[in-house]
């Protein structure tokens, strides 16, 4: 039985991926820090396949010992300070967690356990400000906030460590995906909920946005720059990605999007249509949640992953923002 070690397993995509390989026969160790949300109720129908420990990318003691404990087969590196906007606002920690963890993840791998194979999870943030459209794997990195950055030295040195010491890390450099697992304060999740709790009647929240107030004020939600651009799948396609990435006979980067860029405007449409209602009837821009400096348009040329990976997405944008407005649908219509 393979094992597999995974950081930042409480998040979106550590759940997708958990499925996934637990499916395909393997053991997977979950890193978790003791301060991360408690999310075992999900993880429960899994047994004995599923195994937690603590540990966390700043203490590189802790990682050691996971690696050293468990000799994984395989390591995702999915743990970040993964908010773009809010790593304004936490600069130095999003550096620390985001790149500097990275970095002490592959430094532990080297020394304990050289023959693992890593997968390293970059963004499609890192290119910022893109010098062309749509980007691929040979675009220059362009990177308009600390998140970004973060990502861009954790993906050169994941680069610098597969070529200086021999290691198999792949760096998938992963467009936006969504799902109902998103983190609240994602974009995404505030625009399906908005559009949930529209259809039940609710007009005020009791989930908070992230200065605090009720995500759902008044009838409406806060939103930054609706005419930003973004390239939408489904995350439980894109896990399947970082999978096939790690069974190839070589260490290589990969870009993973559907292609389709969508404005937030268009992304708003489609889930409040989805209920059948205007979506400008709820939907207000708010100053606080415009970035210093907006990224895109992102747009993936994902050609080499369908090429060598086989991979592409199987949920169209429409079926994504359906399972998402249907999920916060059926949690609320049980608190009423």
């Amino acid at each position: 039985m393979a094992t597999a070690l995974i950081t930042g397993i409480t998040g979106q995509d550590g759940f997708y991926l958990t499925d996934l390989l637990i499916r395909k026969g393997y053991k997977v160790i979950g890193l978790r820090r003791k301060t991360s949300s408690d999310q075992a109720n999900i993880f429960s129908k899994y047994g004995k396949n599923i195994e937690f420990i603590y540990g966390d990318l700043l203490d590189t003691f802790s990682l050691a010992e996971a690696i050293k404990k468990h000799q994984p087969d395989e390591i995702y590196n999915l743990a970040s300070q993964s908010y773009p906007g809010e790593s304004w606002r936490l600069a130095i920690e999003t550096g620390e967690i985001t790149g500097l963890g990275a970095h002490r993840l592959f430094e532990a791998a080297r020394h304990i356990k050289p023959d693992c194979r890593v997968y390293q999870a970059s963004s499609s943030e890192m290119f910022g400000d893109p010098k062309q459209v749509p980007q691929n794997e040979s675009t220059p990195f362009n990177p308009m906030n600390p998140y970004a950055a973060s990502k861009v030295y954790a993906h050169n040195l994941a680069q610098i460590y597969r070529k200086s010491y021999n290691m198999f890390i792949s760096c998938g450099i992963l467009f936006n995906h969504e799902s109902p697992h998103r983190g609240m304060h994602f974009l995404t999740q505030k625009v399906t909920y908005g559009a949930a709790c529209a259809k039940l009647g609710i007009k005020n929240s009791t989930v908070l946005n992230e200065v605090g107030e009720p995500m759902v004020k008044d009838g409406k939600i806060a939103l930054g720059n609706l005419d930003s651009k973004r390239d939408w799948g489904y995350a439980a396609d894109y896990t399947e990605a970082m999978w096939l990435m790690l069974q190839q006979k070589q260490a290589e980067d990969f870009v993973i999007g559907t292609g389709q860029a969508r404005t937030i405007k268009q992304f708003c449409e489609e889930a409040f249509s989805f209920v059948g209602l205007k979506w400008e009837d709820y939907v207000m821009v708010d100053q606080r949640f415009v970035r210093p400096t907006e990224t895109g348009p992102t747009i993936a040329d994902a050609s080499r992953a369908r090429n060598i990976l086989g991979w592409k997405p199987n949920t169209s944008f429409t079926e994504m923002v359906g399972v998402m407005v249907n999920n916060h649908l059926n949690k609320l219509k049980t608190q009423l």
